[in-house]
């Protein structure tokens, strides 16, 4: 028998906020005149969900490279960041029937802490959030069962008593691994058949109607 539901978890990019023009705006602007290999659009969208450094250290030669590729990419997201971010249509409107509920809520990304906190001041969610897990939360990141577990710990939550919802096939591969409920969510970047092989239990299609799946559940 299922037991009740107490949290739910998110992911941050892509899940919540519409940051991917962002995202790619900041890579572009990383590898702008830069000799070496440039990822396509498409190979940057792959990675996203992963820390940027394991997403830049496939490019740079160096390690000084790669720093300096970090640079310029951090440069450009921090100084554009405001004015390039904004939450999807409905997750305010979903955040607080959850909240209603009472059921507690966890973010988990791996984008650094500081400018995770900084997203969801800007949209207005961070009152819904007691808990954030982001990069610097654990040694090994998505699509490593860390970052999750970590989130359920802080909760005081078991694996069976909490979903995990996400854009991309790292965040369901993690939630997987830590014995989590997981959700695709197919507003993001991410098709459903790039999520084939993560096999998450459940699809949605538009975060507001994550209420009505988890009454289903």
């Amino acid at each position: 028998m299922t037991r009740p539901l107490r949290a739910v978890l998110f992911d941050l990019d892509g899940t919540l906020i519409d940051s991917v023009g962002l995202l790619l705006a900041s890579m572009r602007h990383a590898f702008d005149g830069f000799d070496g290999k440039v990822p396509t659009d498409r190979e940057w969208v792959a990675g996203i969900g992963t820390p940027l450094m394991k997403q830049i250290y496939a490019y740079g030669r160096t390690p000084e490279e790669s720093e300096m590729l970090r640079d310029r990419y951090r440069e450009f997201q921090v100084k554009h960041h405001d004015l390039m971010i904004s939450a999807f249509a409905g997750v305010v409107a979903t955040l607080e029937k959850l909240q209603a509920r009472g059921l507690r809520m966890a973010l988990v990304t791996s984008k650094g802490e500081q400018l995770a906190a900084r997203g969801l001041e800007h949209t207005k969610l961070a009152h819904y959030f007691e808990v954030l897990v982001g990069l610097e939360s654990t040694d090994h990141h998505k699509p490593s069962p860390e970052p999750v577990l970590l989130a359920l710990q802080k909760l005081g939550v078991a694996a069976d008593e909490a979903v995990f919802v996400g854009d991309s096939p790292h965040d369901v591969g993690s939630g997987n691994a830590a014995g989590v409920t997981t959700i695709a969510a197919l507003w993001g970047p991410f098709t459903r058949e790039q999520f084939a092989d993560a096999t998450p239990a459940y699809w949605l299609t538009n975060i507001t109607e994550l209420p009505e799946l988890l009454d289903a559940r």
